[in-house]
C-alpha cells in the first residue's frame, strides 16, 4: 500500500510538472508572437526586419519549446503501452522538426544581415547559436544512424548512449542560454528612444520572455534528470535489444534520461540470465547483418 501510494505521488508530481513545462513552453511560444506582432512590426519574408522576426519565433517554438517535448516523450506514462519502434520514430520526429525550424531561423537572420550590409557572425550569441545548430544536427544525425535504424552493433549503442545523453540536455541548455543572449542583444541594438537601460515596455515584457524560457528549461530538465520517471523496461527488452536497442530504451530516451543509472539497471540480471540474453545477441546479430 505505501508503495502504491509513494507511485500514485510520483505520477502526480510528474503530471504537475509536466502541465506546468507545456503551458509555460505555450506561453513563452505566444510571448514570442505578441513581441513581433506589437512591438516589432510583423512576420515577412522579404528581406527586411520583419524577416528577421522569424528568428525569435521559429527558435523558441522549435528549438527550445519541440526539443524540450522531444527529450520528455519517453516519460509519459500514457506512452508506456506503446511500442518503443513507435515512439522512437516520434522522439526523432520531433528532433527532426525543431532542427529544420532552427534552420529556417538562421537562414532569415543571414538574409536580413546581407540584405543590410550586416557583418554576420561576429557576435558570441551568433557563435554560440551557430555551434549548437551544427552539434544539434550531428546529434540527430547519428541518432537516427546509431539508435533508430538496426544496423548498429549493441556494444557501440551501448558505449555512445552516455555521450548522446549528456549532448542532447547539453545542448537544450546551450540553446535557452543562446536564447537569452539573443534577445538581450536585439533589445540593446533595438531600443533607442527610450534605451533598454529605461525599462520601456517592450523590454520588460521581453525580460518577461526571458524569465519563461529559463523556467521552461529548467522544468524540462528536472523531468528529464530523474531516474524513477523514465519509461519501465519491455518484457521482451532483453530479446529484442540486438534490433531495438539497449534495454531501458537507452538510445530511445537519448536525451533525456541518466545513462549511468540505465547501464546499472541493465546489468542487474541473474548469470542464466545473462547467458540465455547472450545467445539471443549472437543469433539476432548475425540475422541483423545479414
Amino acid at each position: 500500500a505505501v508503495h502504491g501510494a509513494r507511485k500514485m505521488e510520483d505520477y502526480g508530481r510528474f503530471l504537475a510538472l509536466l502541465v506546468s513545462a507545456l503551458l509555460v513552453g505555450f506561453v513563452s511560444v505566444i510571448f514570442s508572437l505578441v513581441w513581433v506582432f506589437h512591438y516589432r512590426e510583423g512576420l515577412s519574408w522579404d528581406g527586411g526586419p520583419r524577416e528577421f522576426n522569424w528568428h525569435p519565433v521559429l527558435v523558441i517554438t522549435g528549438f527550445v519549446f519541440i526539443q524540450g517535448i522531444a527529450i520528455i516523450v519517453y516519460r509519459l506514462p500514457w506512452t508506456w503501452k506503446c511500442s518503443k519502434l513507435l515512439m522512437k520514430f516520434i522522439h526523432a520526429g520531433l528532433n527532426t522538426i525543431a532542427m529544420i525550424l532552427a534552420i529556417v531561423s538562421m537562414v532569415a537572420v543571414f538574409e536580413y544581415h546581407n540584405a543590410r550590409n550586416i557583418p554576420n557572425m561576429y557576435s558570441l550569441h551568433s557563435w554560440i547559436g551557430l555551434t549548437a545548430v551544427i552539434f544539434y544536427s550531428l546529434q540527430l544525425f547519428l541518432g537516427f544512424a546509431v539508435f533508430l535504424l538496426p544496423f548498429a552493433p549493441v556494444p557501440l549503442r551501448a558505449a555512445l548512449m552516455p555521450i548522446h545523453v549528456y549532448s542532447g540536455l547539453t545542448i537544450f541548455a546551450t540553446v535557452i542560454a543562446t536564447a537569452l543572449m539573443g534577445i538581450t542583444e536585439k533589445l540593446i541594438f533595438s531600443l533607442k528612444n527610450p534605451a533598454y537601460s529605461a525599462s520601456p515596455p517592450e523590454a520588460t515584457f521581453v525580460n518577461c520572455l526571458g524569465l519563461l524560457l529559463v523556467i521552461f528549461g529548467a522544468l524540462i530538465l528536472w523531468m528529464a534528470s530523474r531516474s524513477h520517471w523514465k519509461r519501465p523496461p519491455e518484457e521482451n527488452a532483453k530479446v529484442l535489444q540486438p534490433i531495438g536497442g539497449t534495454p531501458e530504451g537507452t538510445e530511445a530516451e537519448s536525451t533525456m534520461t541518466d545513462g549511468s543509472n540505465a547501464d546499472k539497471s541493465d546489468l542487474r540480471i541473474s548469470s542464466e540470465a545473462a547467458r540465455k540474453q547472450n545467445l539471443k545477441l549472437d543469433e539476432a546479430g548475425q540475422r541483423s547483418t545479414m
